[in-house]
């Protein structure tokens, strides 16, 4: 134990090494860790770690996006149309603290989320399935106690019991999420967190957990448990009581380092297995080829992102003149097909997936990871053709448009070399096809454009989408629906592509919600509200000697994105 103290001293210090020893995973990343609570967790630093120390009651089966199977569940059956879940669950299983795990831990945690459910967390989403709103109780006054209660209980038989108000074919992924993950009731009340009854719930409502006392004394379930946590390091060691098989590696530190150079030169030499490598540039220029170094590429990409095209611009001062004069453009500029399709013809996909990732890229057809359920390769896509873009330009506004010209004000997000490369393609094509076209952009800072976009005054945005959970209706609703998270960013809206996006939320049948997600794509391609940005080919680098992290075994929805597996998967030789 001595020698492990004495490690853990060196390494969590960056002190310099040979080599990271055998039995420990360093990982050096540029950004900190917020927290360790599971009710908070909603970023992929600290859902890396929550997910490893933590357990949640299903998770992905292997590298499957489509298949799930139990970790703390050992089984479950869904009843009553669809809107009653019923769990068995694992005995003989102990939290770090000690406590063993009971149907009244699982109960706890998700009356916890329900309850406190703040805009830090993701907490919104299991909201939606349990109560019929993402909403909390401060937000929805409908939200009472009664019907979080009601929502999730433990029945006679040690068994949890989900009680849906409607049935929600995205659910079960949703319980795979880490800020689902299992937390010890009995050591949380005794930390001072909600005590898991009526009488103080509304205390808890909308509370951020970030810096929660159980975020700086976290006990899981998982194969791994917390030591030390500080401003620059977090250090876990591999939990003895474990349930499950005793990983290899006994130890996992995670080191702060936020420049590049630093990072790339101790992953060379050998001081660290994993690090943030930065972009595919950076690893083919500084890392690949180089002694000890393995590159794992072809790496499924499961973000979707999307030039906006704003239909009710709301901020004046971005609209010049406000009229088809040429020397502005009205608020409802986008609202015209034709102005979306001319655009959409005039973008150089080809040459995006050049110069922007390396020619390691693809076209999607929709705003959904291909990868995903419910992606449909057969629906039409657009191509840069600038014939097609002239004549959809030239019949817009009855003509008006091409006869009298535009000057459009967009911005990209200062220090996106992509973002601003895709709107200088964009900028030159546009501009090529008639001189009275003028397309003016300029670098912006990143939480200005979201707030104004936020607010329908970008008229124009480049924006991602990164999944909560692997099911299409996560990014479906969100990018198509008029009820939509990012539908004030495009005021797009179509009542027929709404009745759709809401009866795939509303069946359990695959195929049908296929069938449904494929008519929003082919739709979606007629009435062109988004430019549809090529999606980049993952890699990762490793040092040689990590065994257990392959583009087979890759799964993009654990947060632990260097390896796209739980740490205990691991080894080294």
């Amino acid at each position: 134990m001595k020698k492990i103290a004495l490690l853990s001293t060196l390494l969590l210090a960056g002190a310099a090494f040979a080599a990271a020893p055998k039995d420990t995973l360093v990982v050096q990343q540029a950004a900190d860790i917020p927290t360790l609570d599971p009710g908070a967790t909603y970023d992929t630093a600290s859902g890396s770690v929550v997910e490893n120390i933590y357990e949640t009651l299903v998770t992905y089966k292997g590298s499957s996006l489509r298949d799930l199977e139990p970790l703390l569940a050992t089984k479950w059956t869904i009843s009553n149309g669809g809107k009653t879940y019923t769990f068995d669950l694992r005995k003989n299983v102990k939290f770090h603290s000690g406590n063993p795990f009971t149907c009244a831990d699982a109960e706890y945690t998700f009356e916890r989320n329900l309850v406190t459910n703040s805009a830090e967390s993701g907490n919104w989403f299991l909201a939606e399935s349990l109560l019929g709103t993402g909403s909390n109780a401060n937000d929805d006054k409908s939200i009472t106690w009664a019907k979080i209660d009601k929502a999730v209980e433990c029945n006679n038989q040690g068994q949890l019991v989900f009680n849906l108000p409607k049935p929600d074919p995205a659910f079960l992924a949703k319980l795979a999420f880490p800020g689902q993950s299992i937390v010890d009731k009995n050591w949380a009340i005794k930390l001072g967190e909600w005590s898991g009854k009526e009488a103080d719930w509304k205390s808890w409502v909308g509370k951020d957990l970030q810096g929660s006392k159980l975020n700086a004394q976290p006990s899981g379930t998982g194969a791994y448990r917390l030591v030390r946590k500080d401003a620059n390091a977090t250090l876990a060691q591999a939990f003895d009581g474990y349930w499950g098989k005793k990983p290899a590696i006994k130890n996992v530190i995670l080191q702060k380092v936020p420049e590049l150079a630093a990072r790339q030169q101790a992953f060379l030499r050998g001081d660290a297995d994993l690090i943030e490598a930065g972009t595919r540039a950076n690893v083919e220029e500084q890392l690949k080829g180089k002694p000890g170094v393995v590159v794992v590429d072809g790496l499924p990409n499961t973000t979707a992102t999307a030039i906006f095209m704003n239909e009710n611009i709301k901020d004046p001062a971005r609209l010049g003149s406000g009229k088809l004069d040429g020397q502005g453009i009205p608020a409802n500029f986008f609202s015209d097909v034709n102005v979306r399709r001319g655009f959409s013809y005039a973008f150089n996909y080809a040459q995006y997936i050049s110069d922007v990732l390396k020619g390691k890229g693809k076209q999607r057809t929709m705003l959904l990871p291909d990868s995903f359920p419910g992606y449909d390769a057969k629906v039409k896509t657009y191509k840069y053709d600038p014939a097609q873009a002239k004549a959809y330009f030239q019949r817009a506004w009855g003509g008006q448009l091409w006869k009298n010209g535009f000057t459009l004000n967009v911005a990209y997000r200062a220090g996106s070399v992509g973002a601003q490369t895709a709107m200088e393609i964009l900028k030159k094509n546009i501009e090529s096809l008639n001189p009275k076209f003028r397309v003016n952009i300029q670098a912006k800072e990143w939480s200005a454009m979201l707030n104004d976009s936020k607010a329908g005054k970008e008229p124009m945005i480049i924006l991602g989408w990164a999944p909560d959970y692997a099911d299409p209706d996560n990014f479906m609703y969100t990018f198509y629906s008029s009820n939509g998270y990012y539908y004030p960013r495009s005021n797009w809206k179509d009542a027929t592509v709404d009745k759709w996006l809401e009866q795939a939320r509303n069946t359990t049948n695959p195929a049908e919600r296929n069938r449904l997600y494929s008519l929003v794509g082919q739709r979606a391609y007629e009435q062109a509200p988004f430019i549809l940005v090529p999606a980049g080919v993952g890699l990762n680098v490793q040092r040689s000697n990590l065994v257990g992290a392959t583009a087979q075994t890759f799964n993009p929805m654990i947060s632990f994105s260097y390896t796209g597996t739980f740490w205990k998967d691991l080894s080294k030789k």
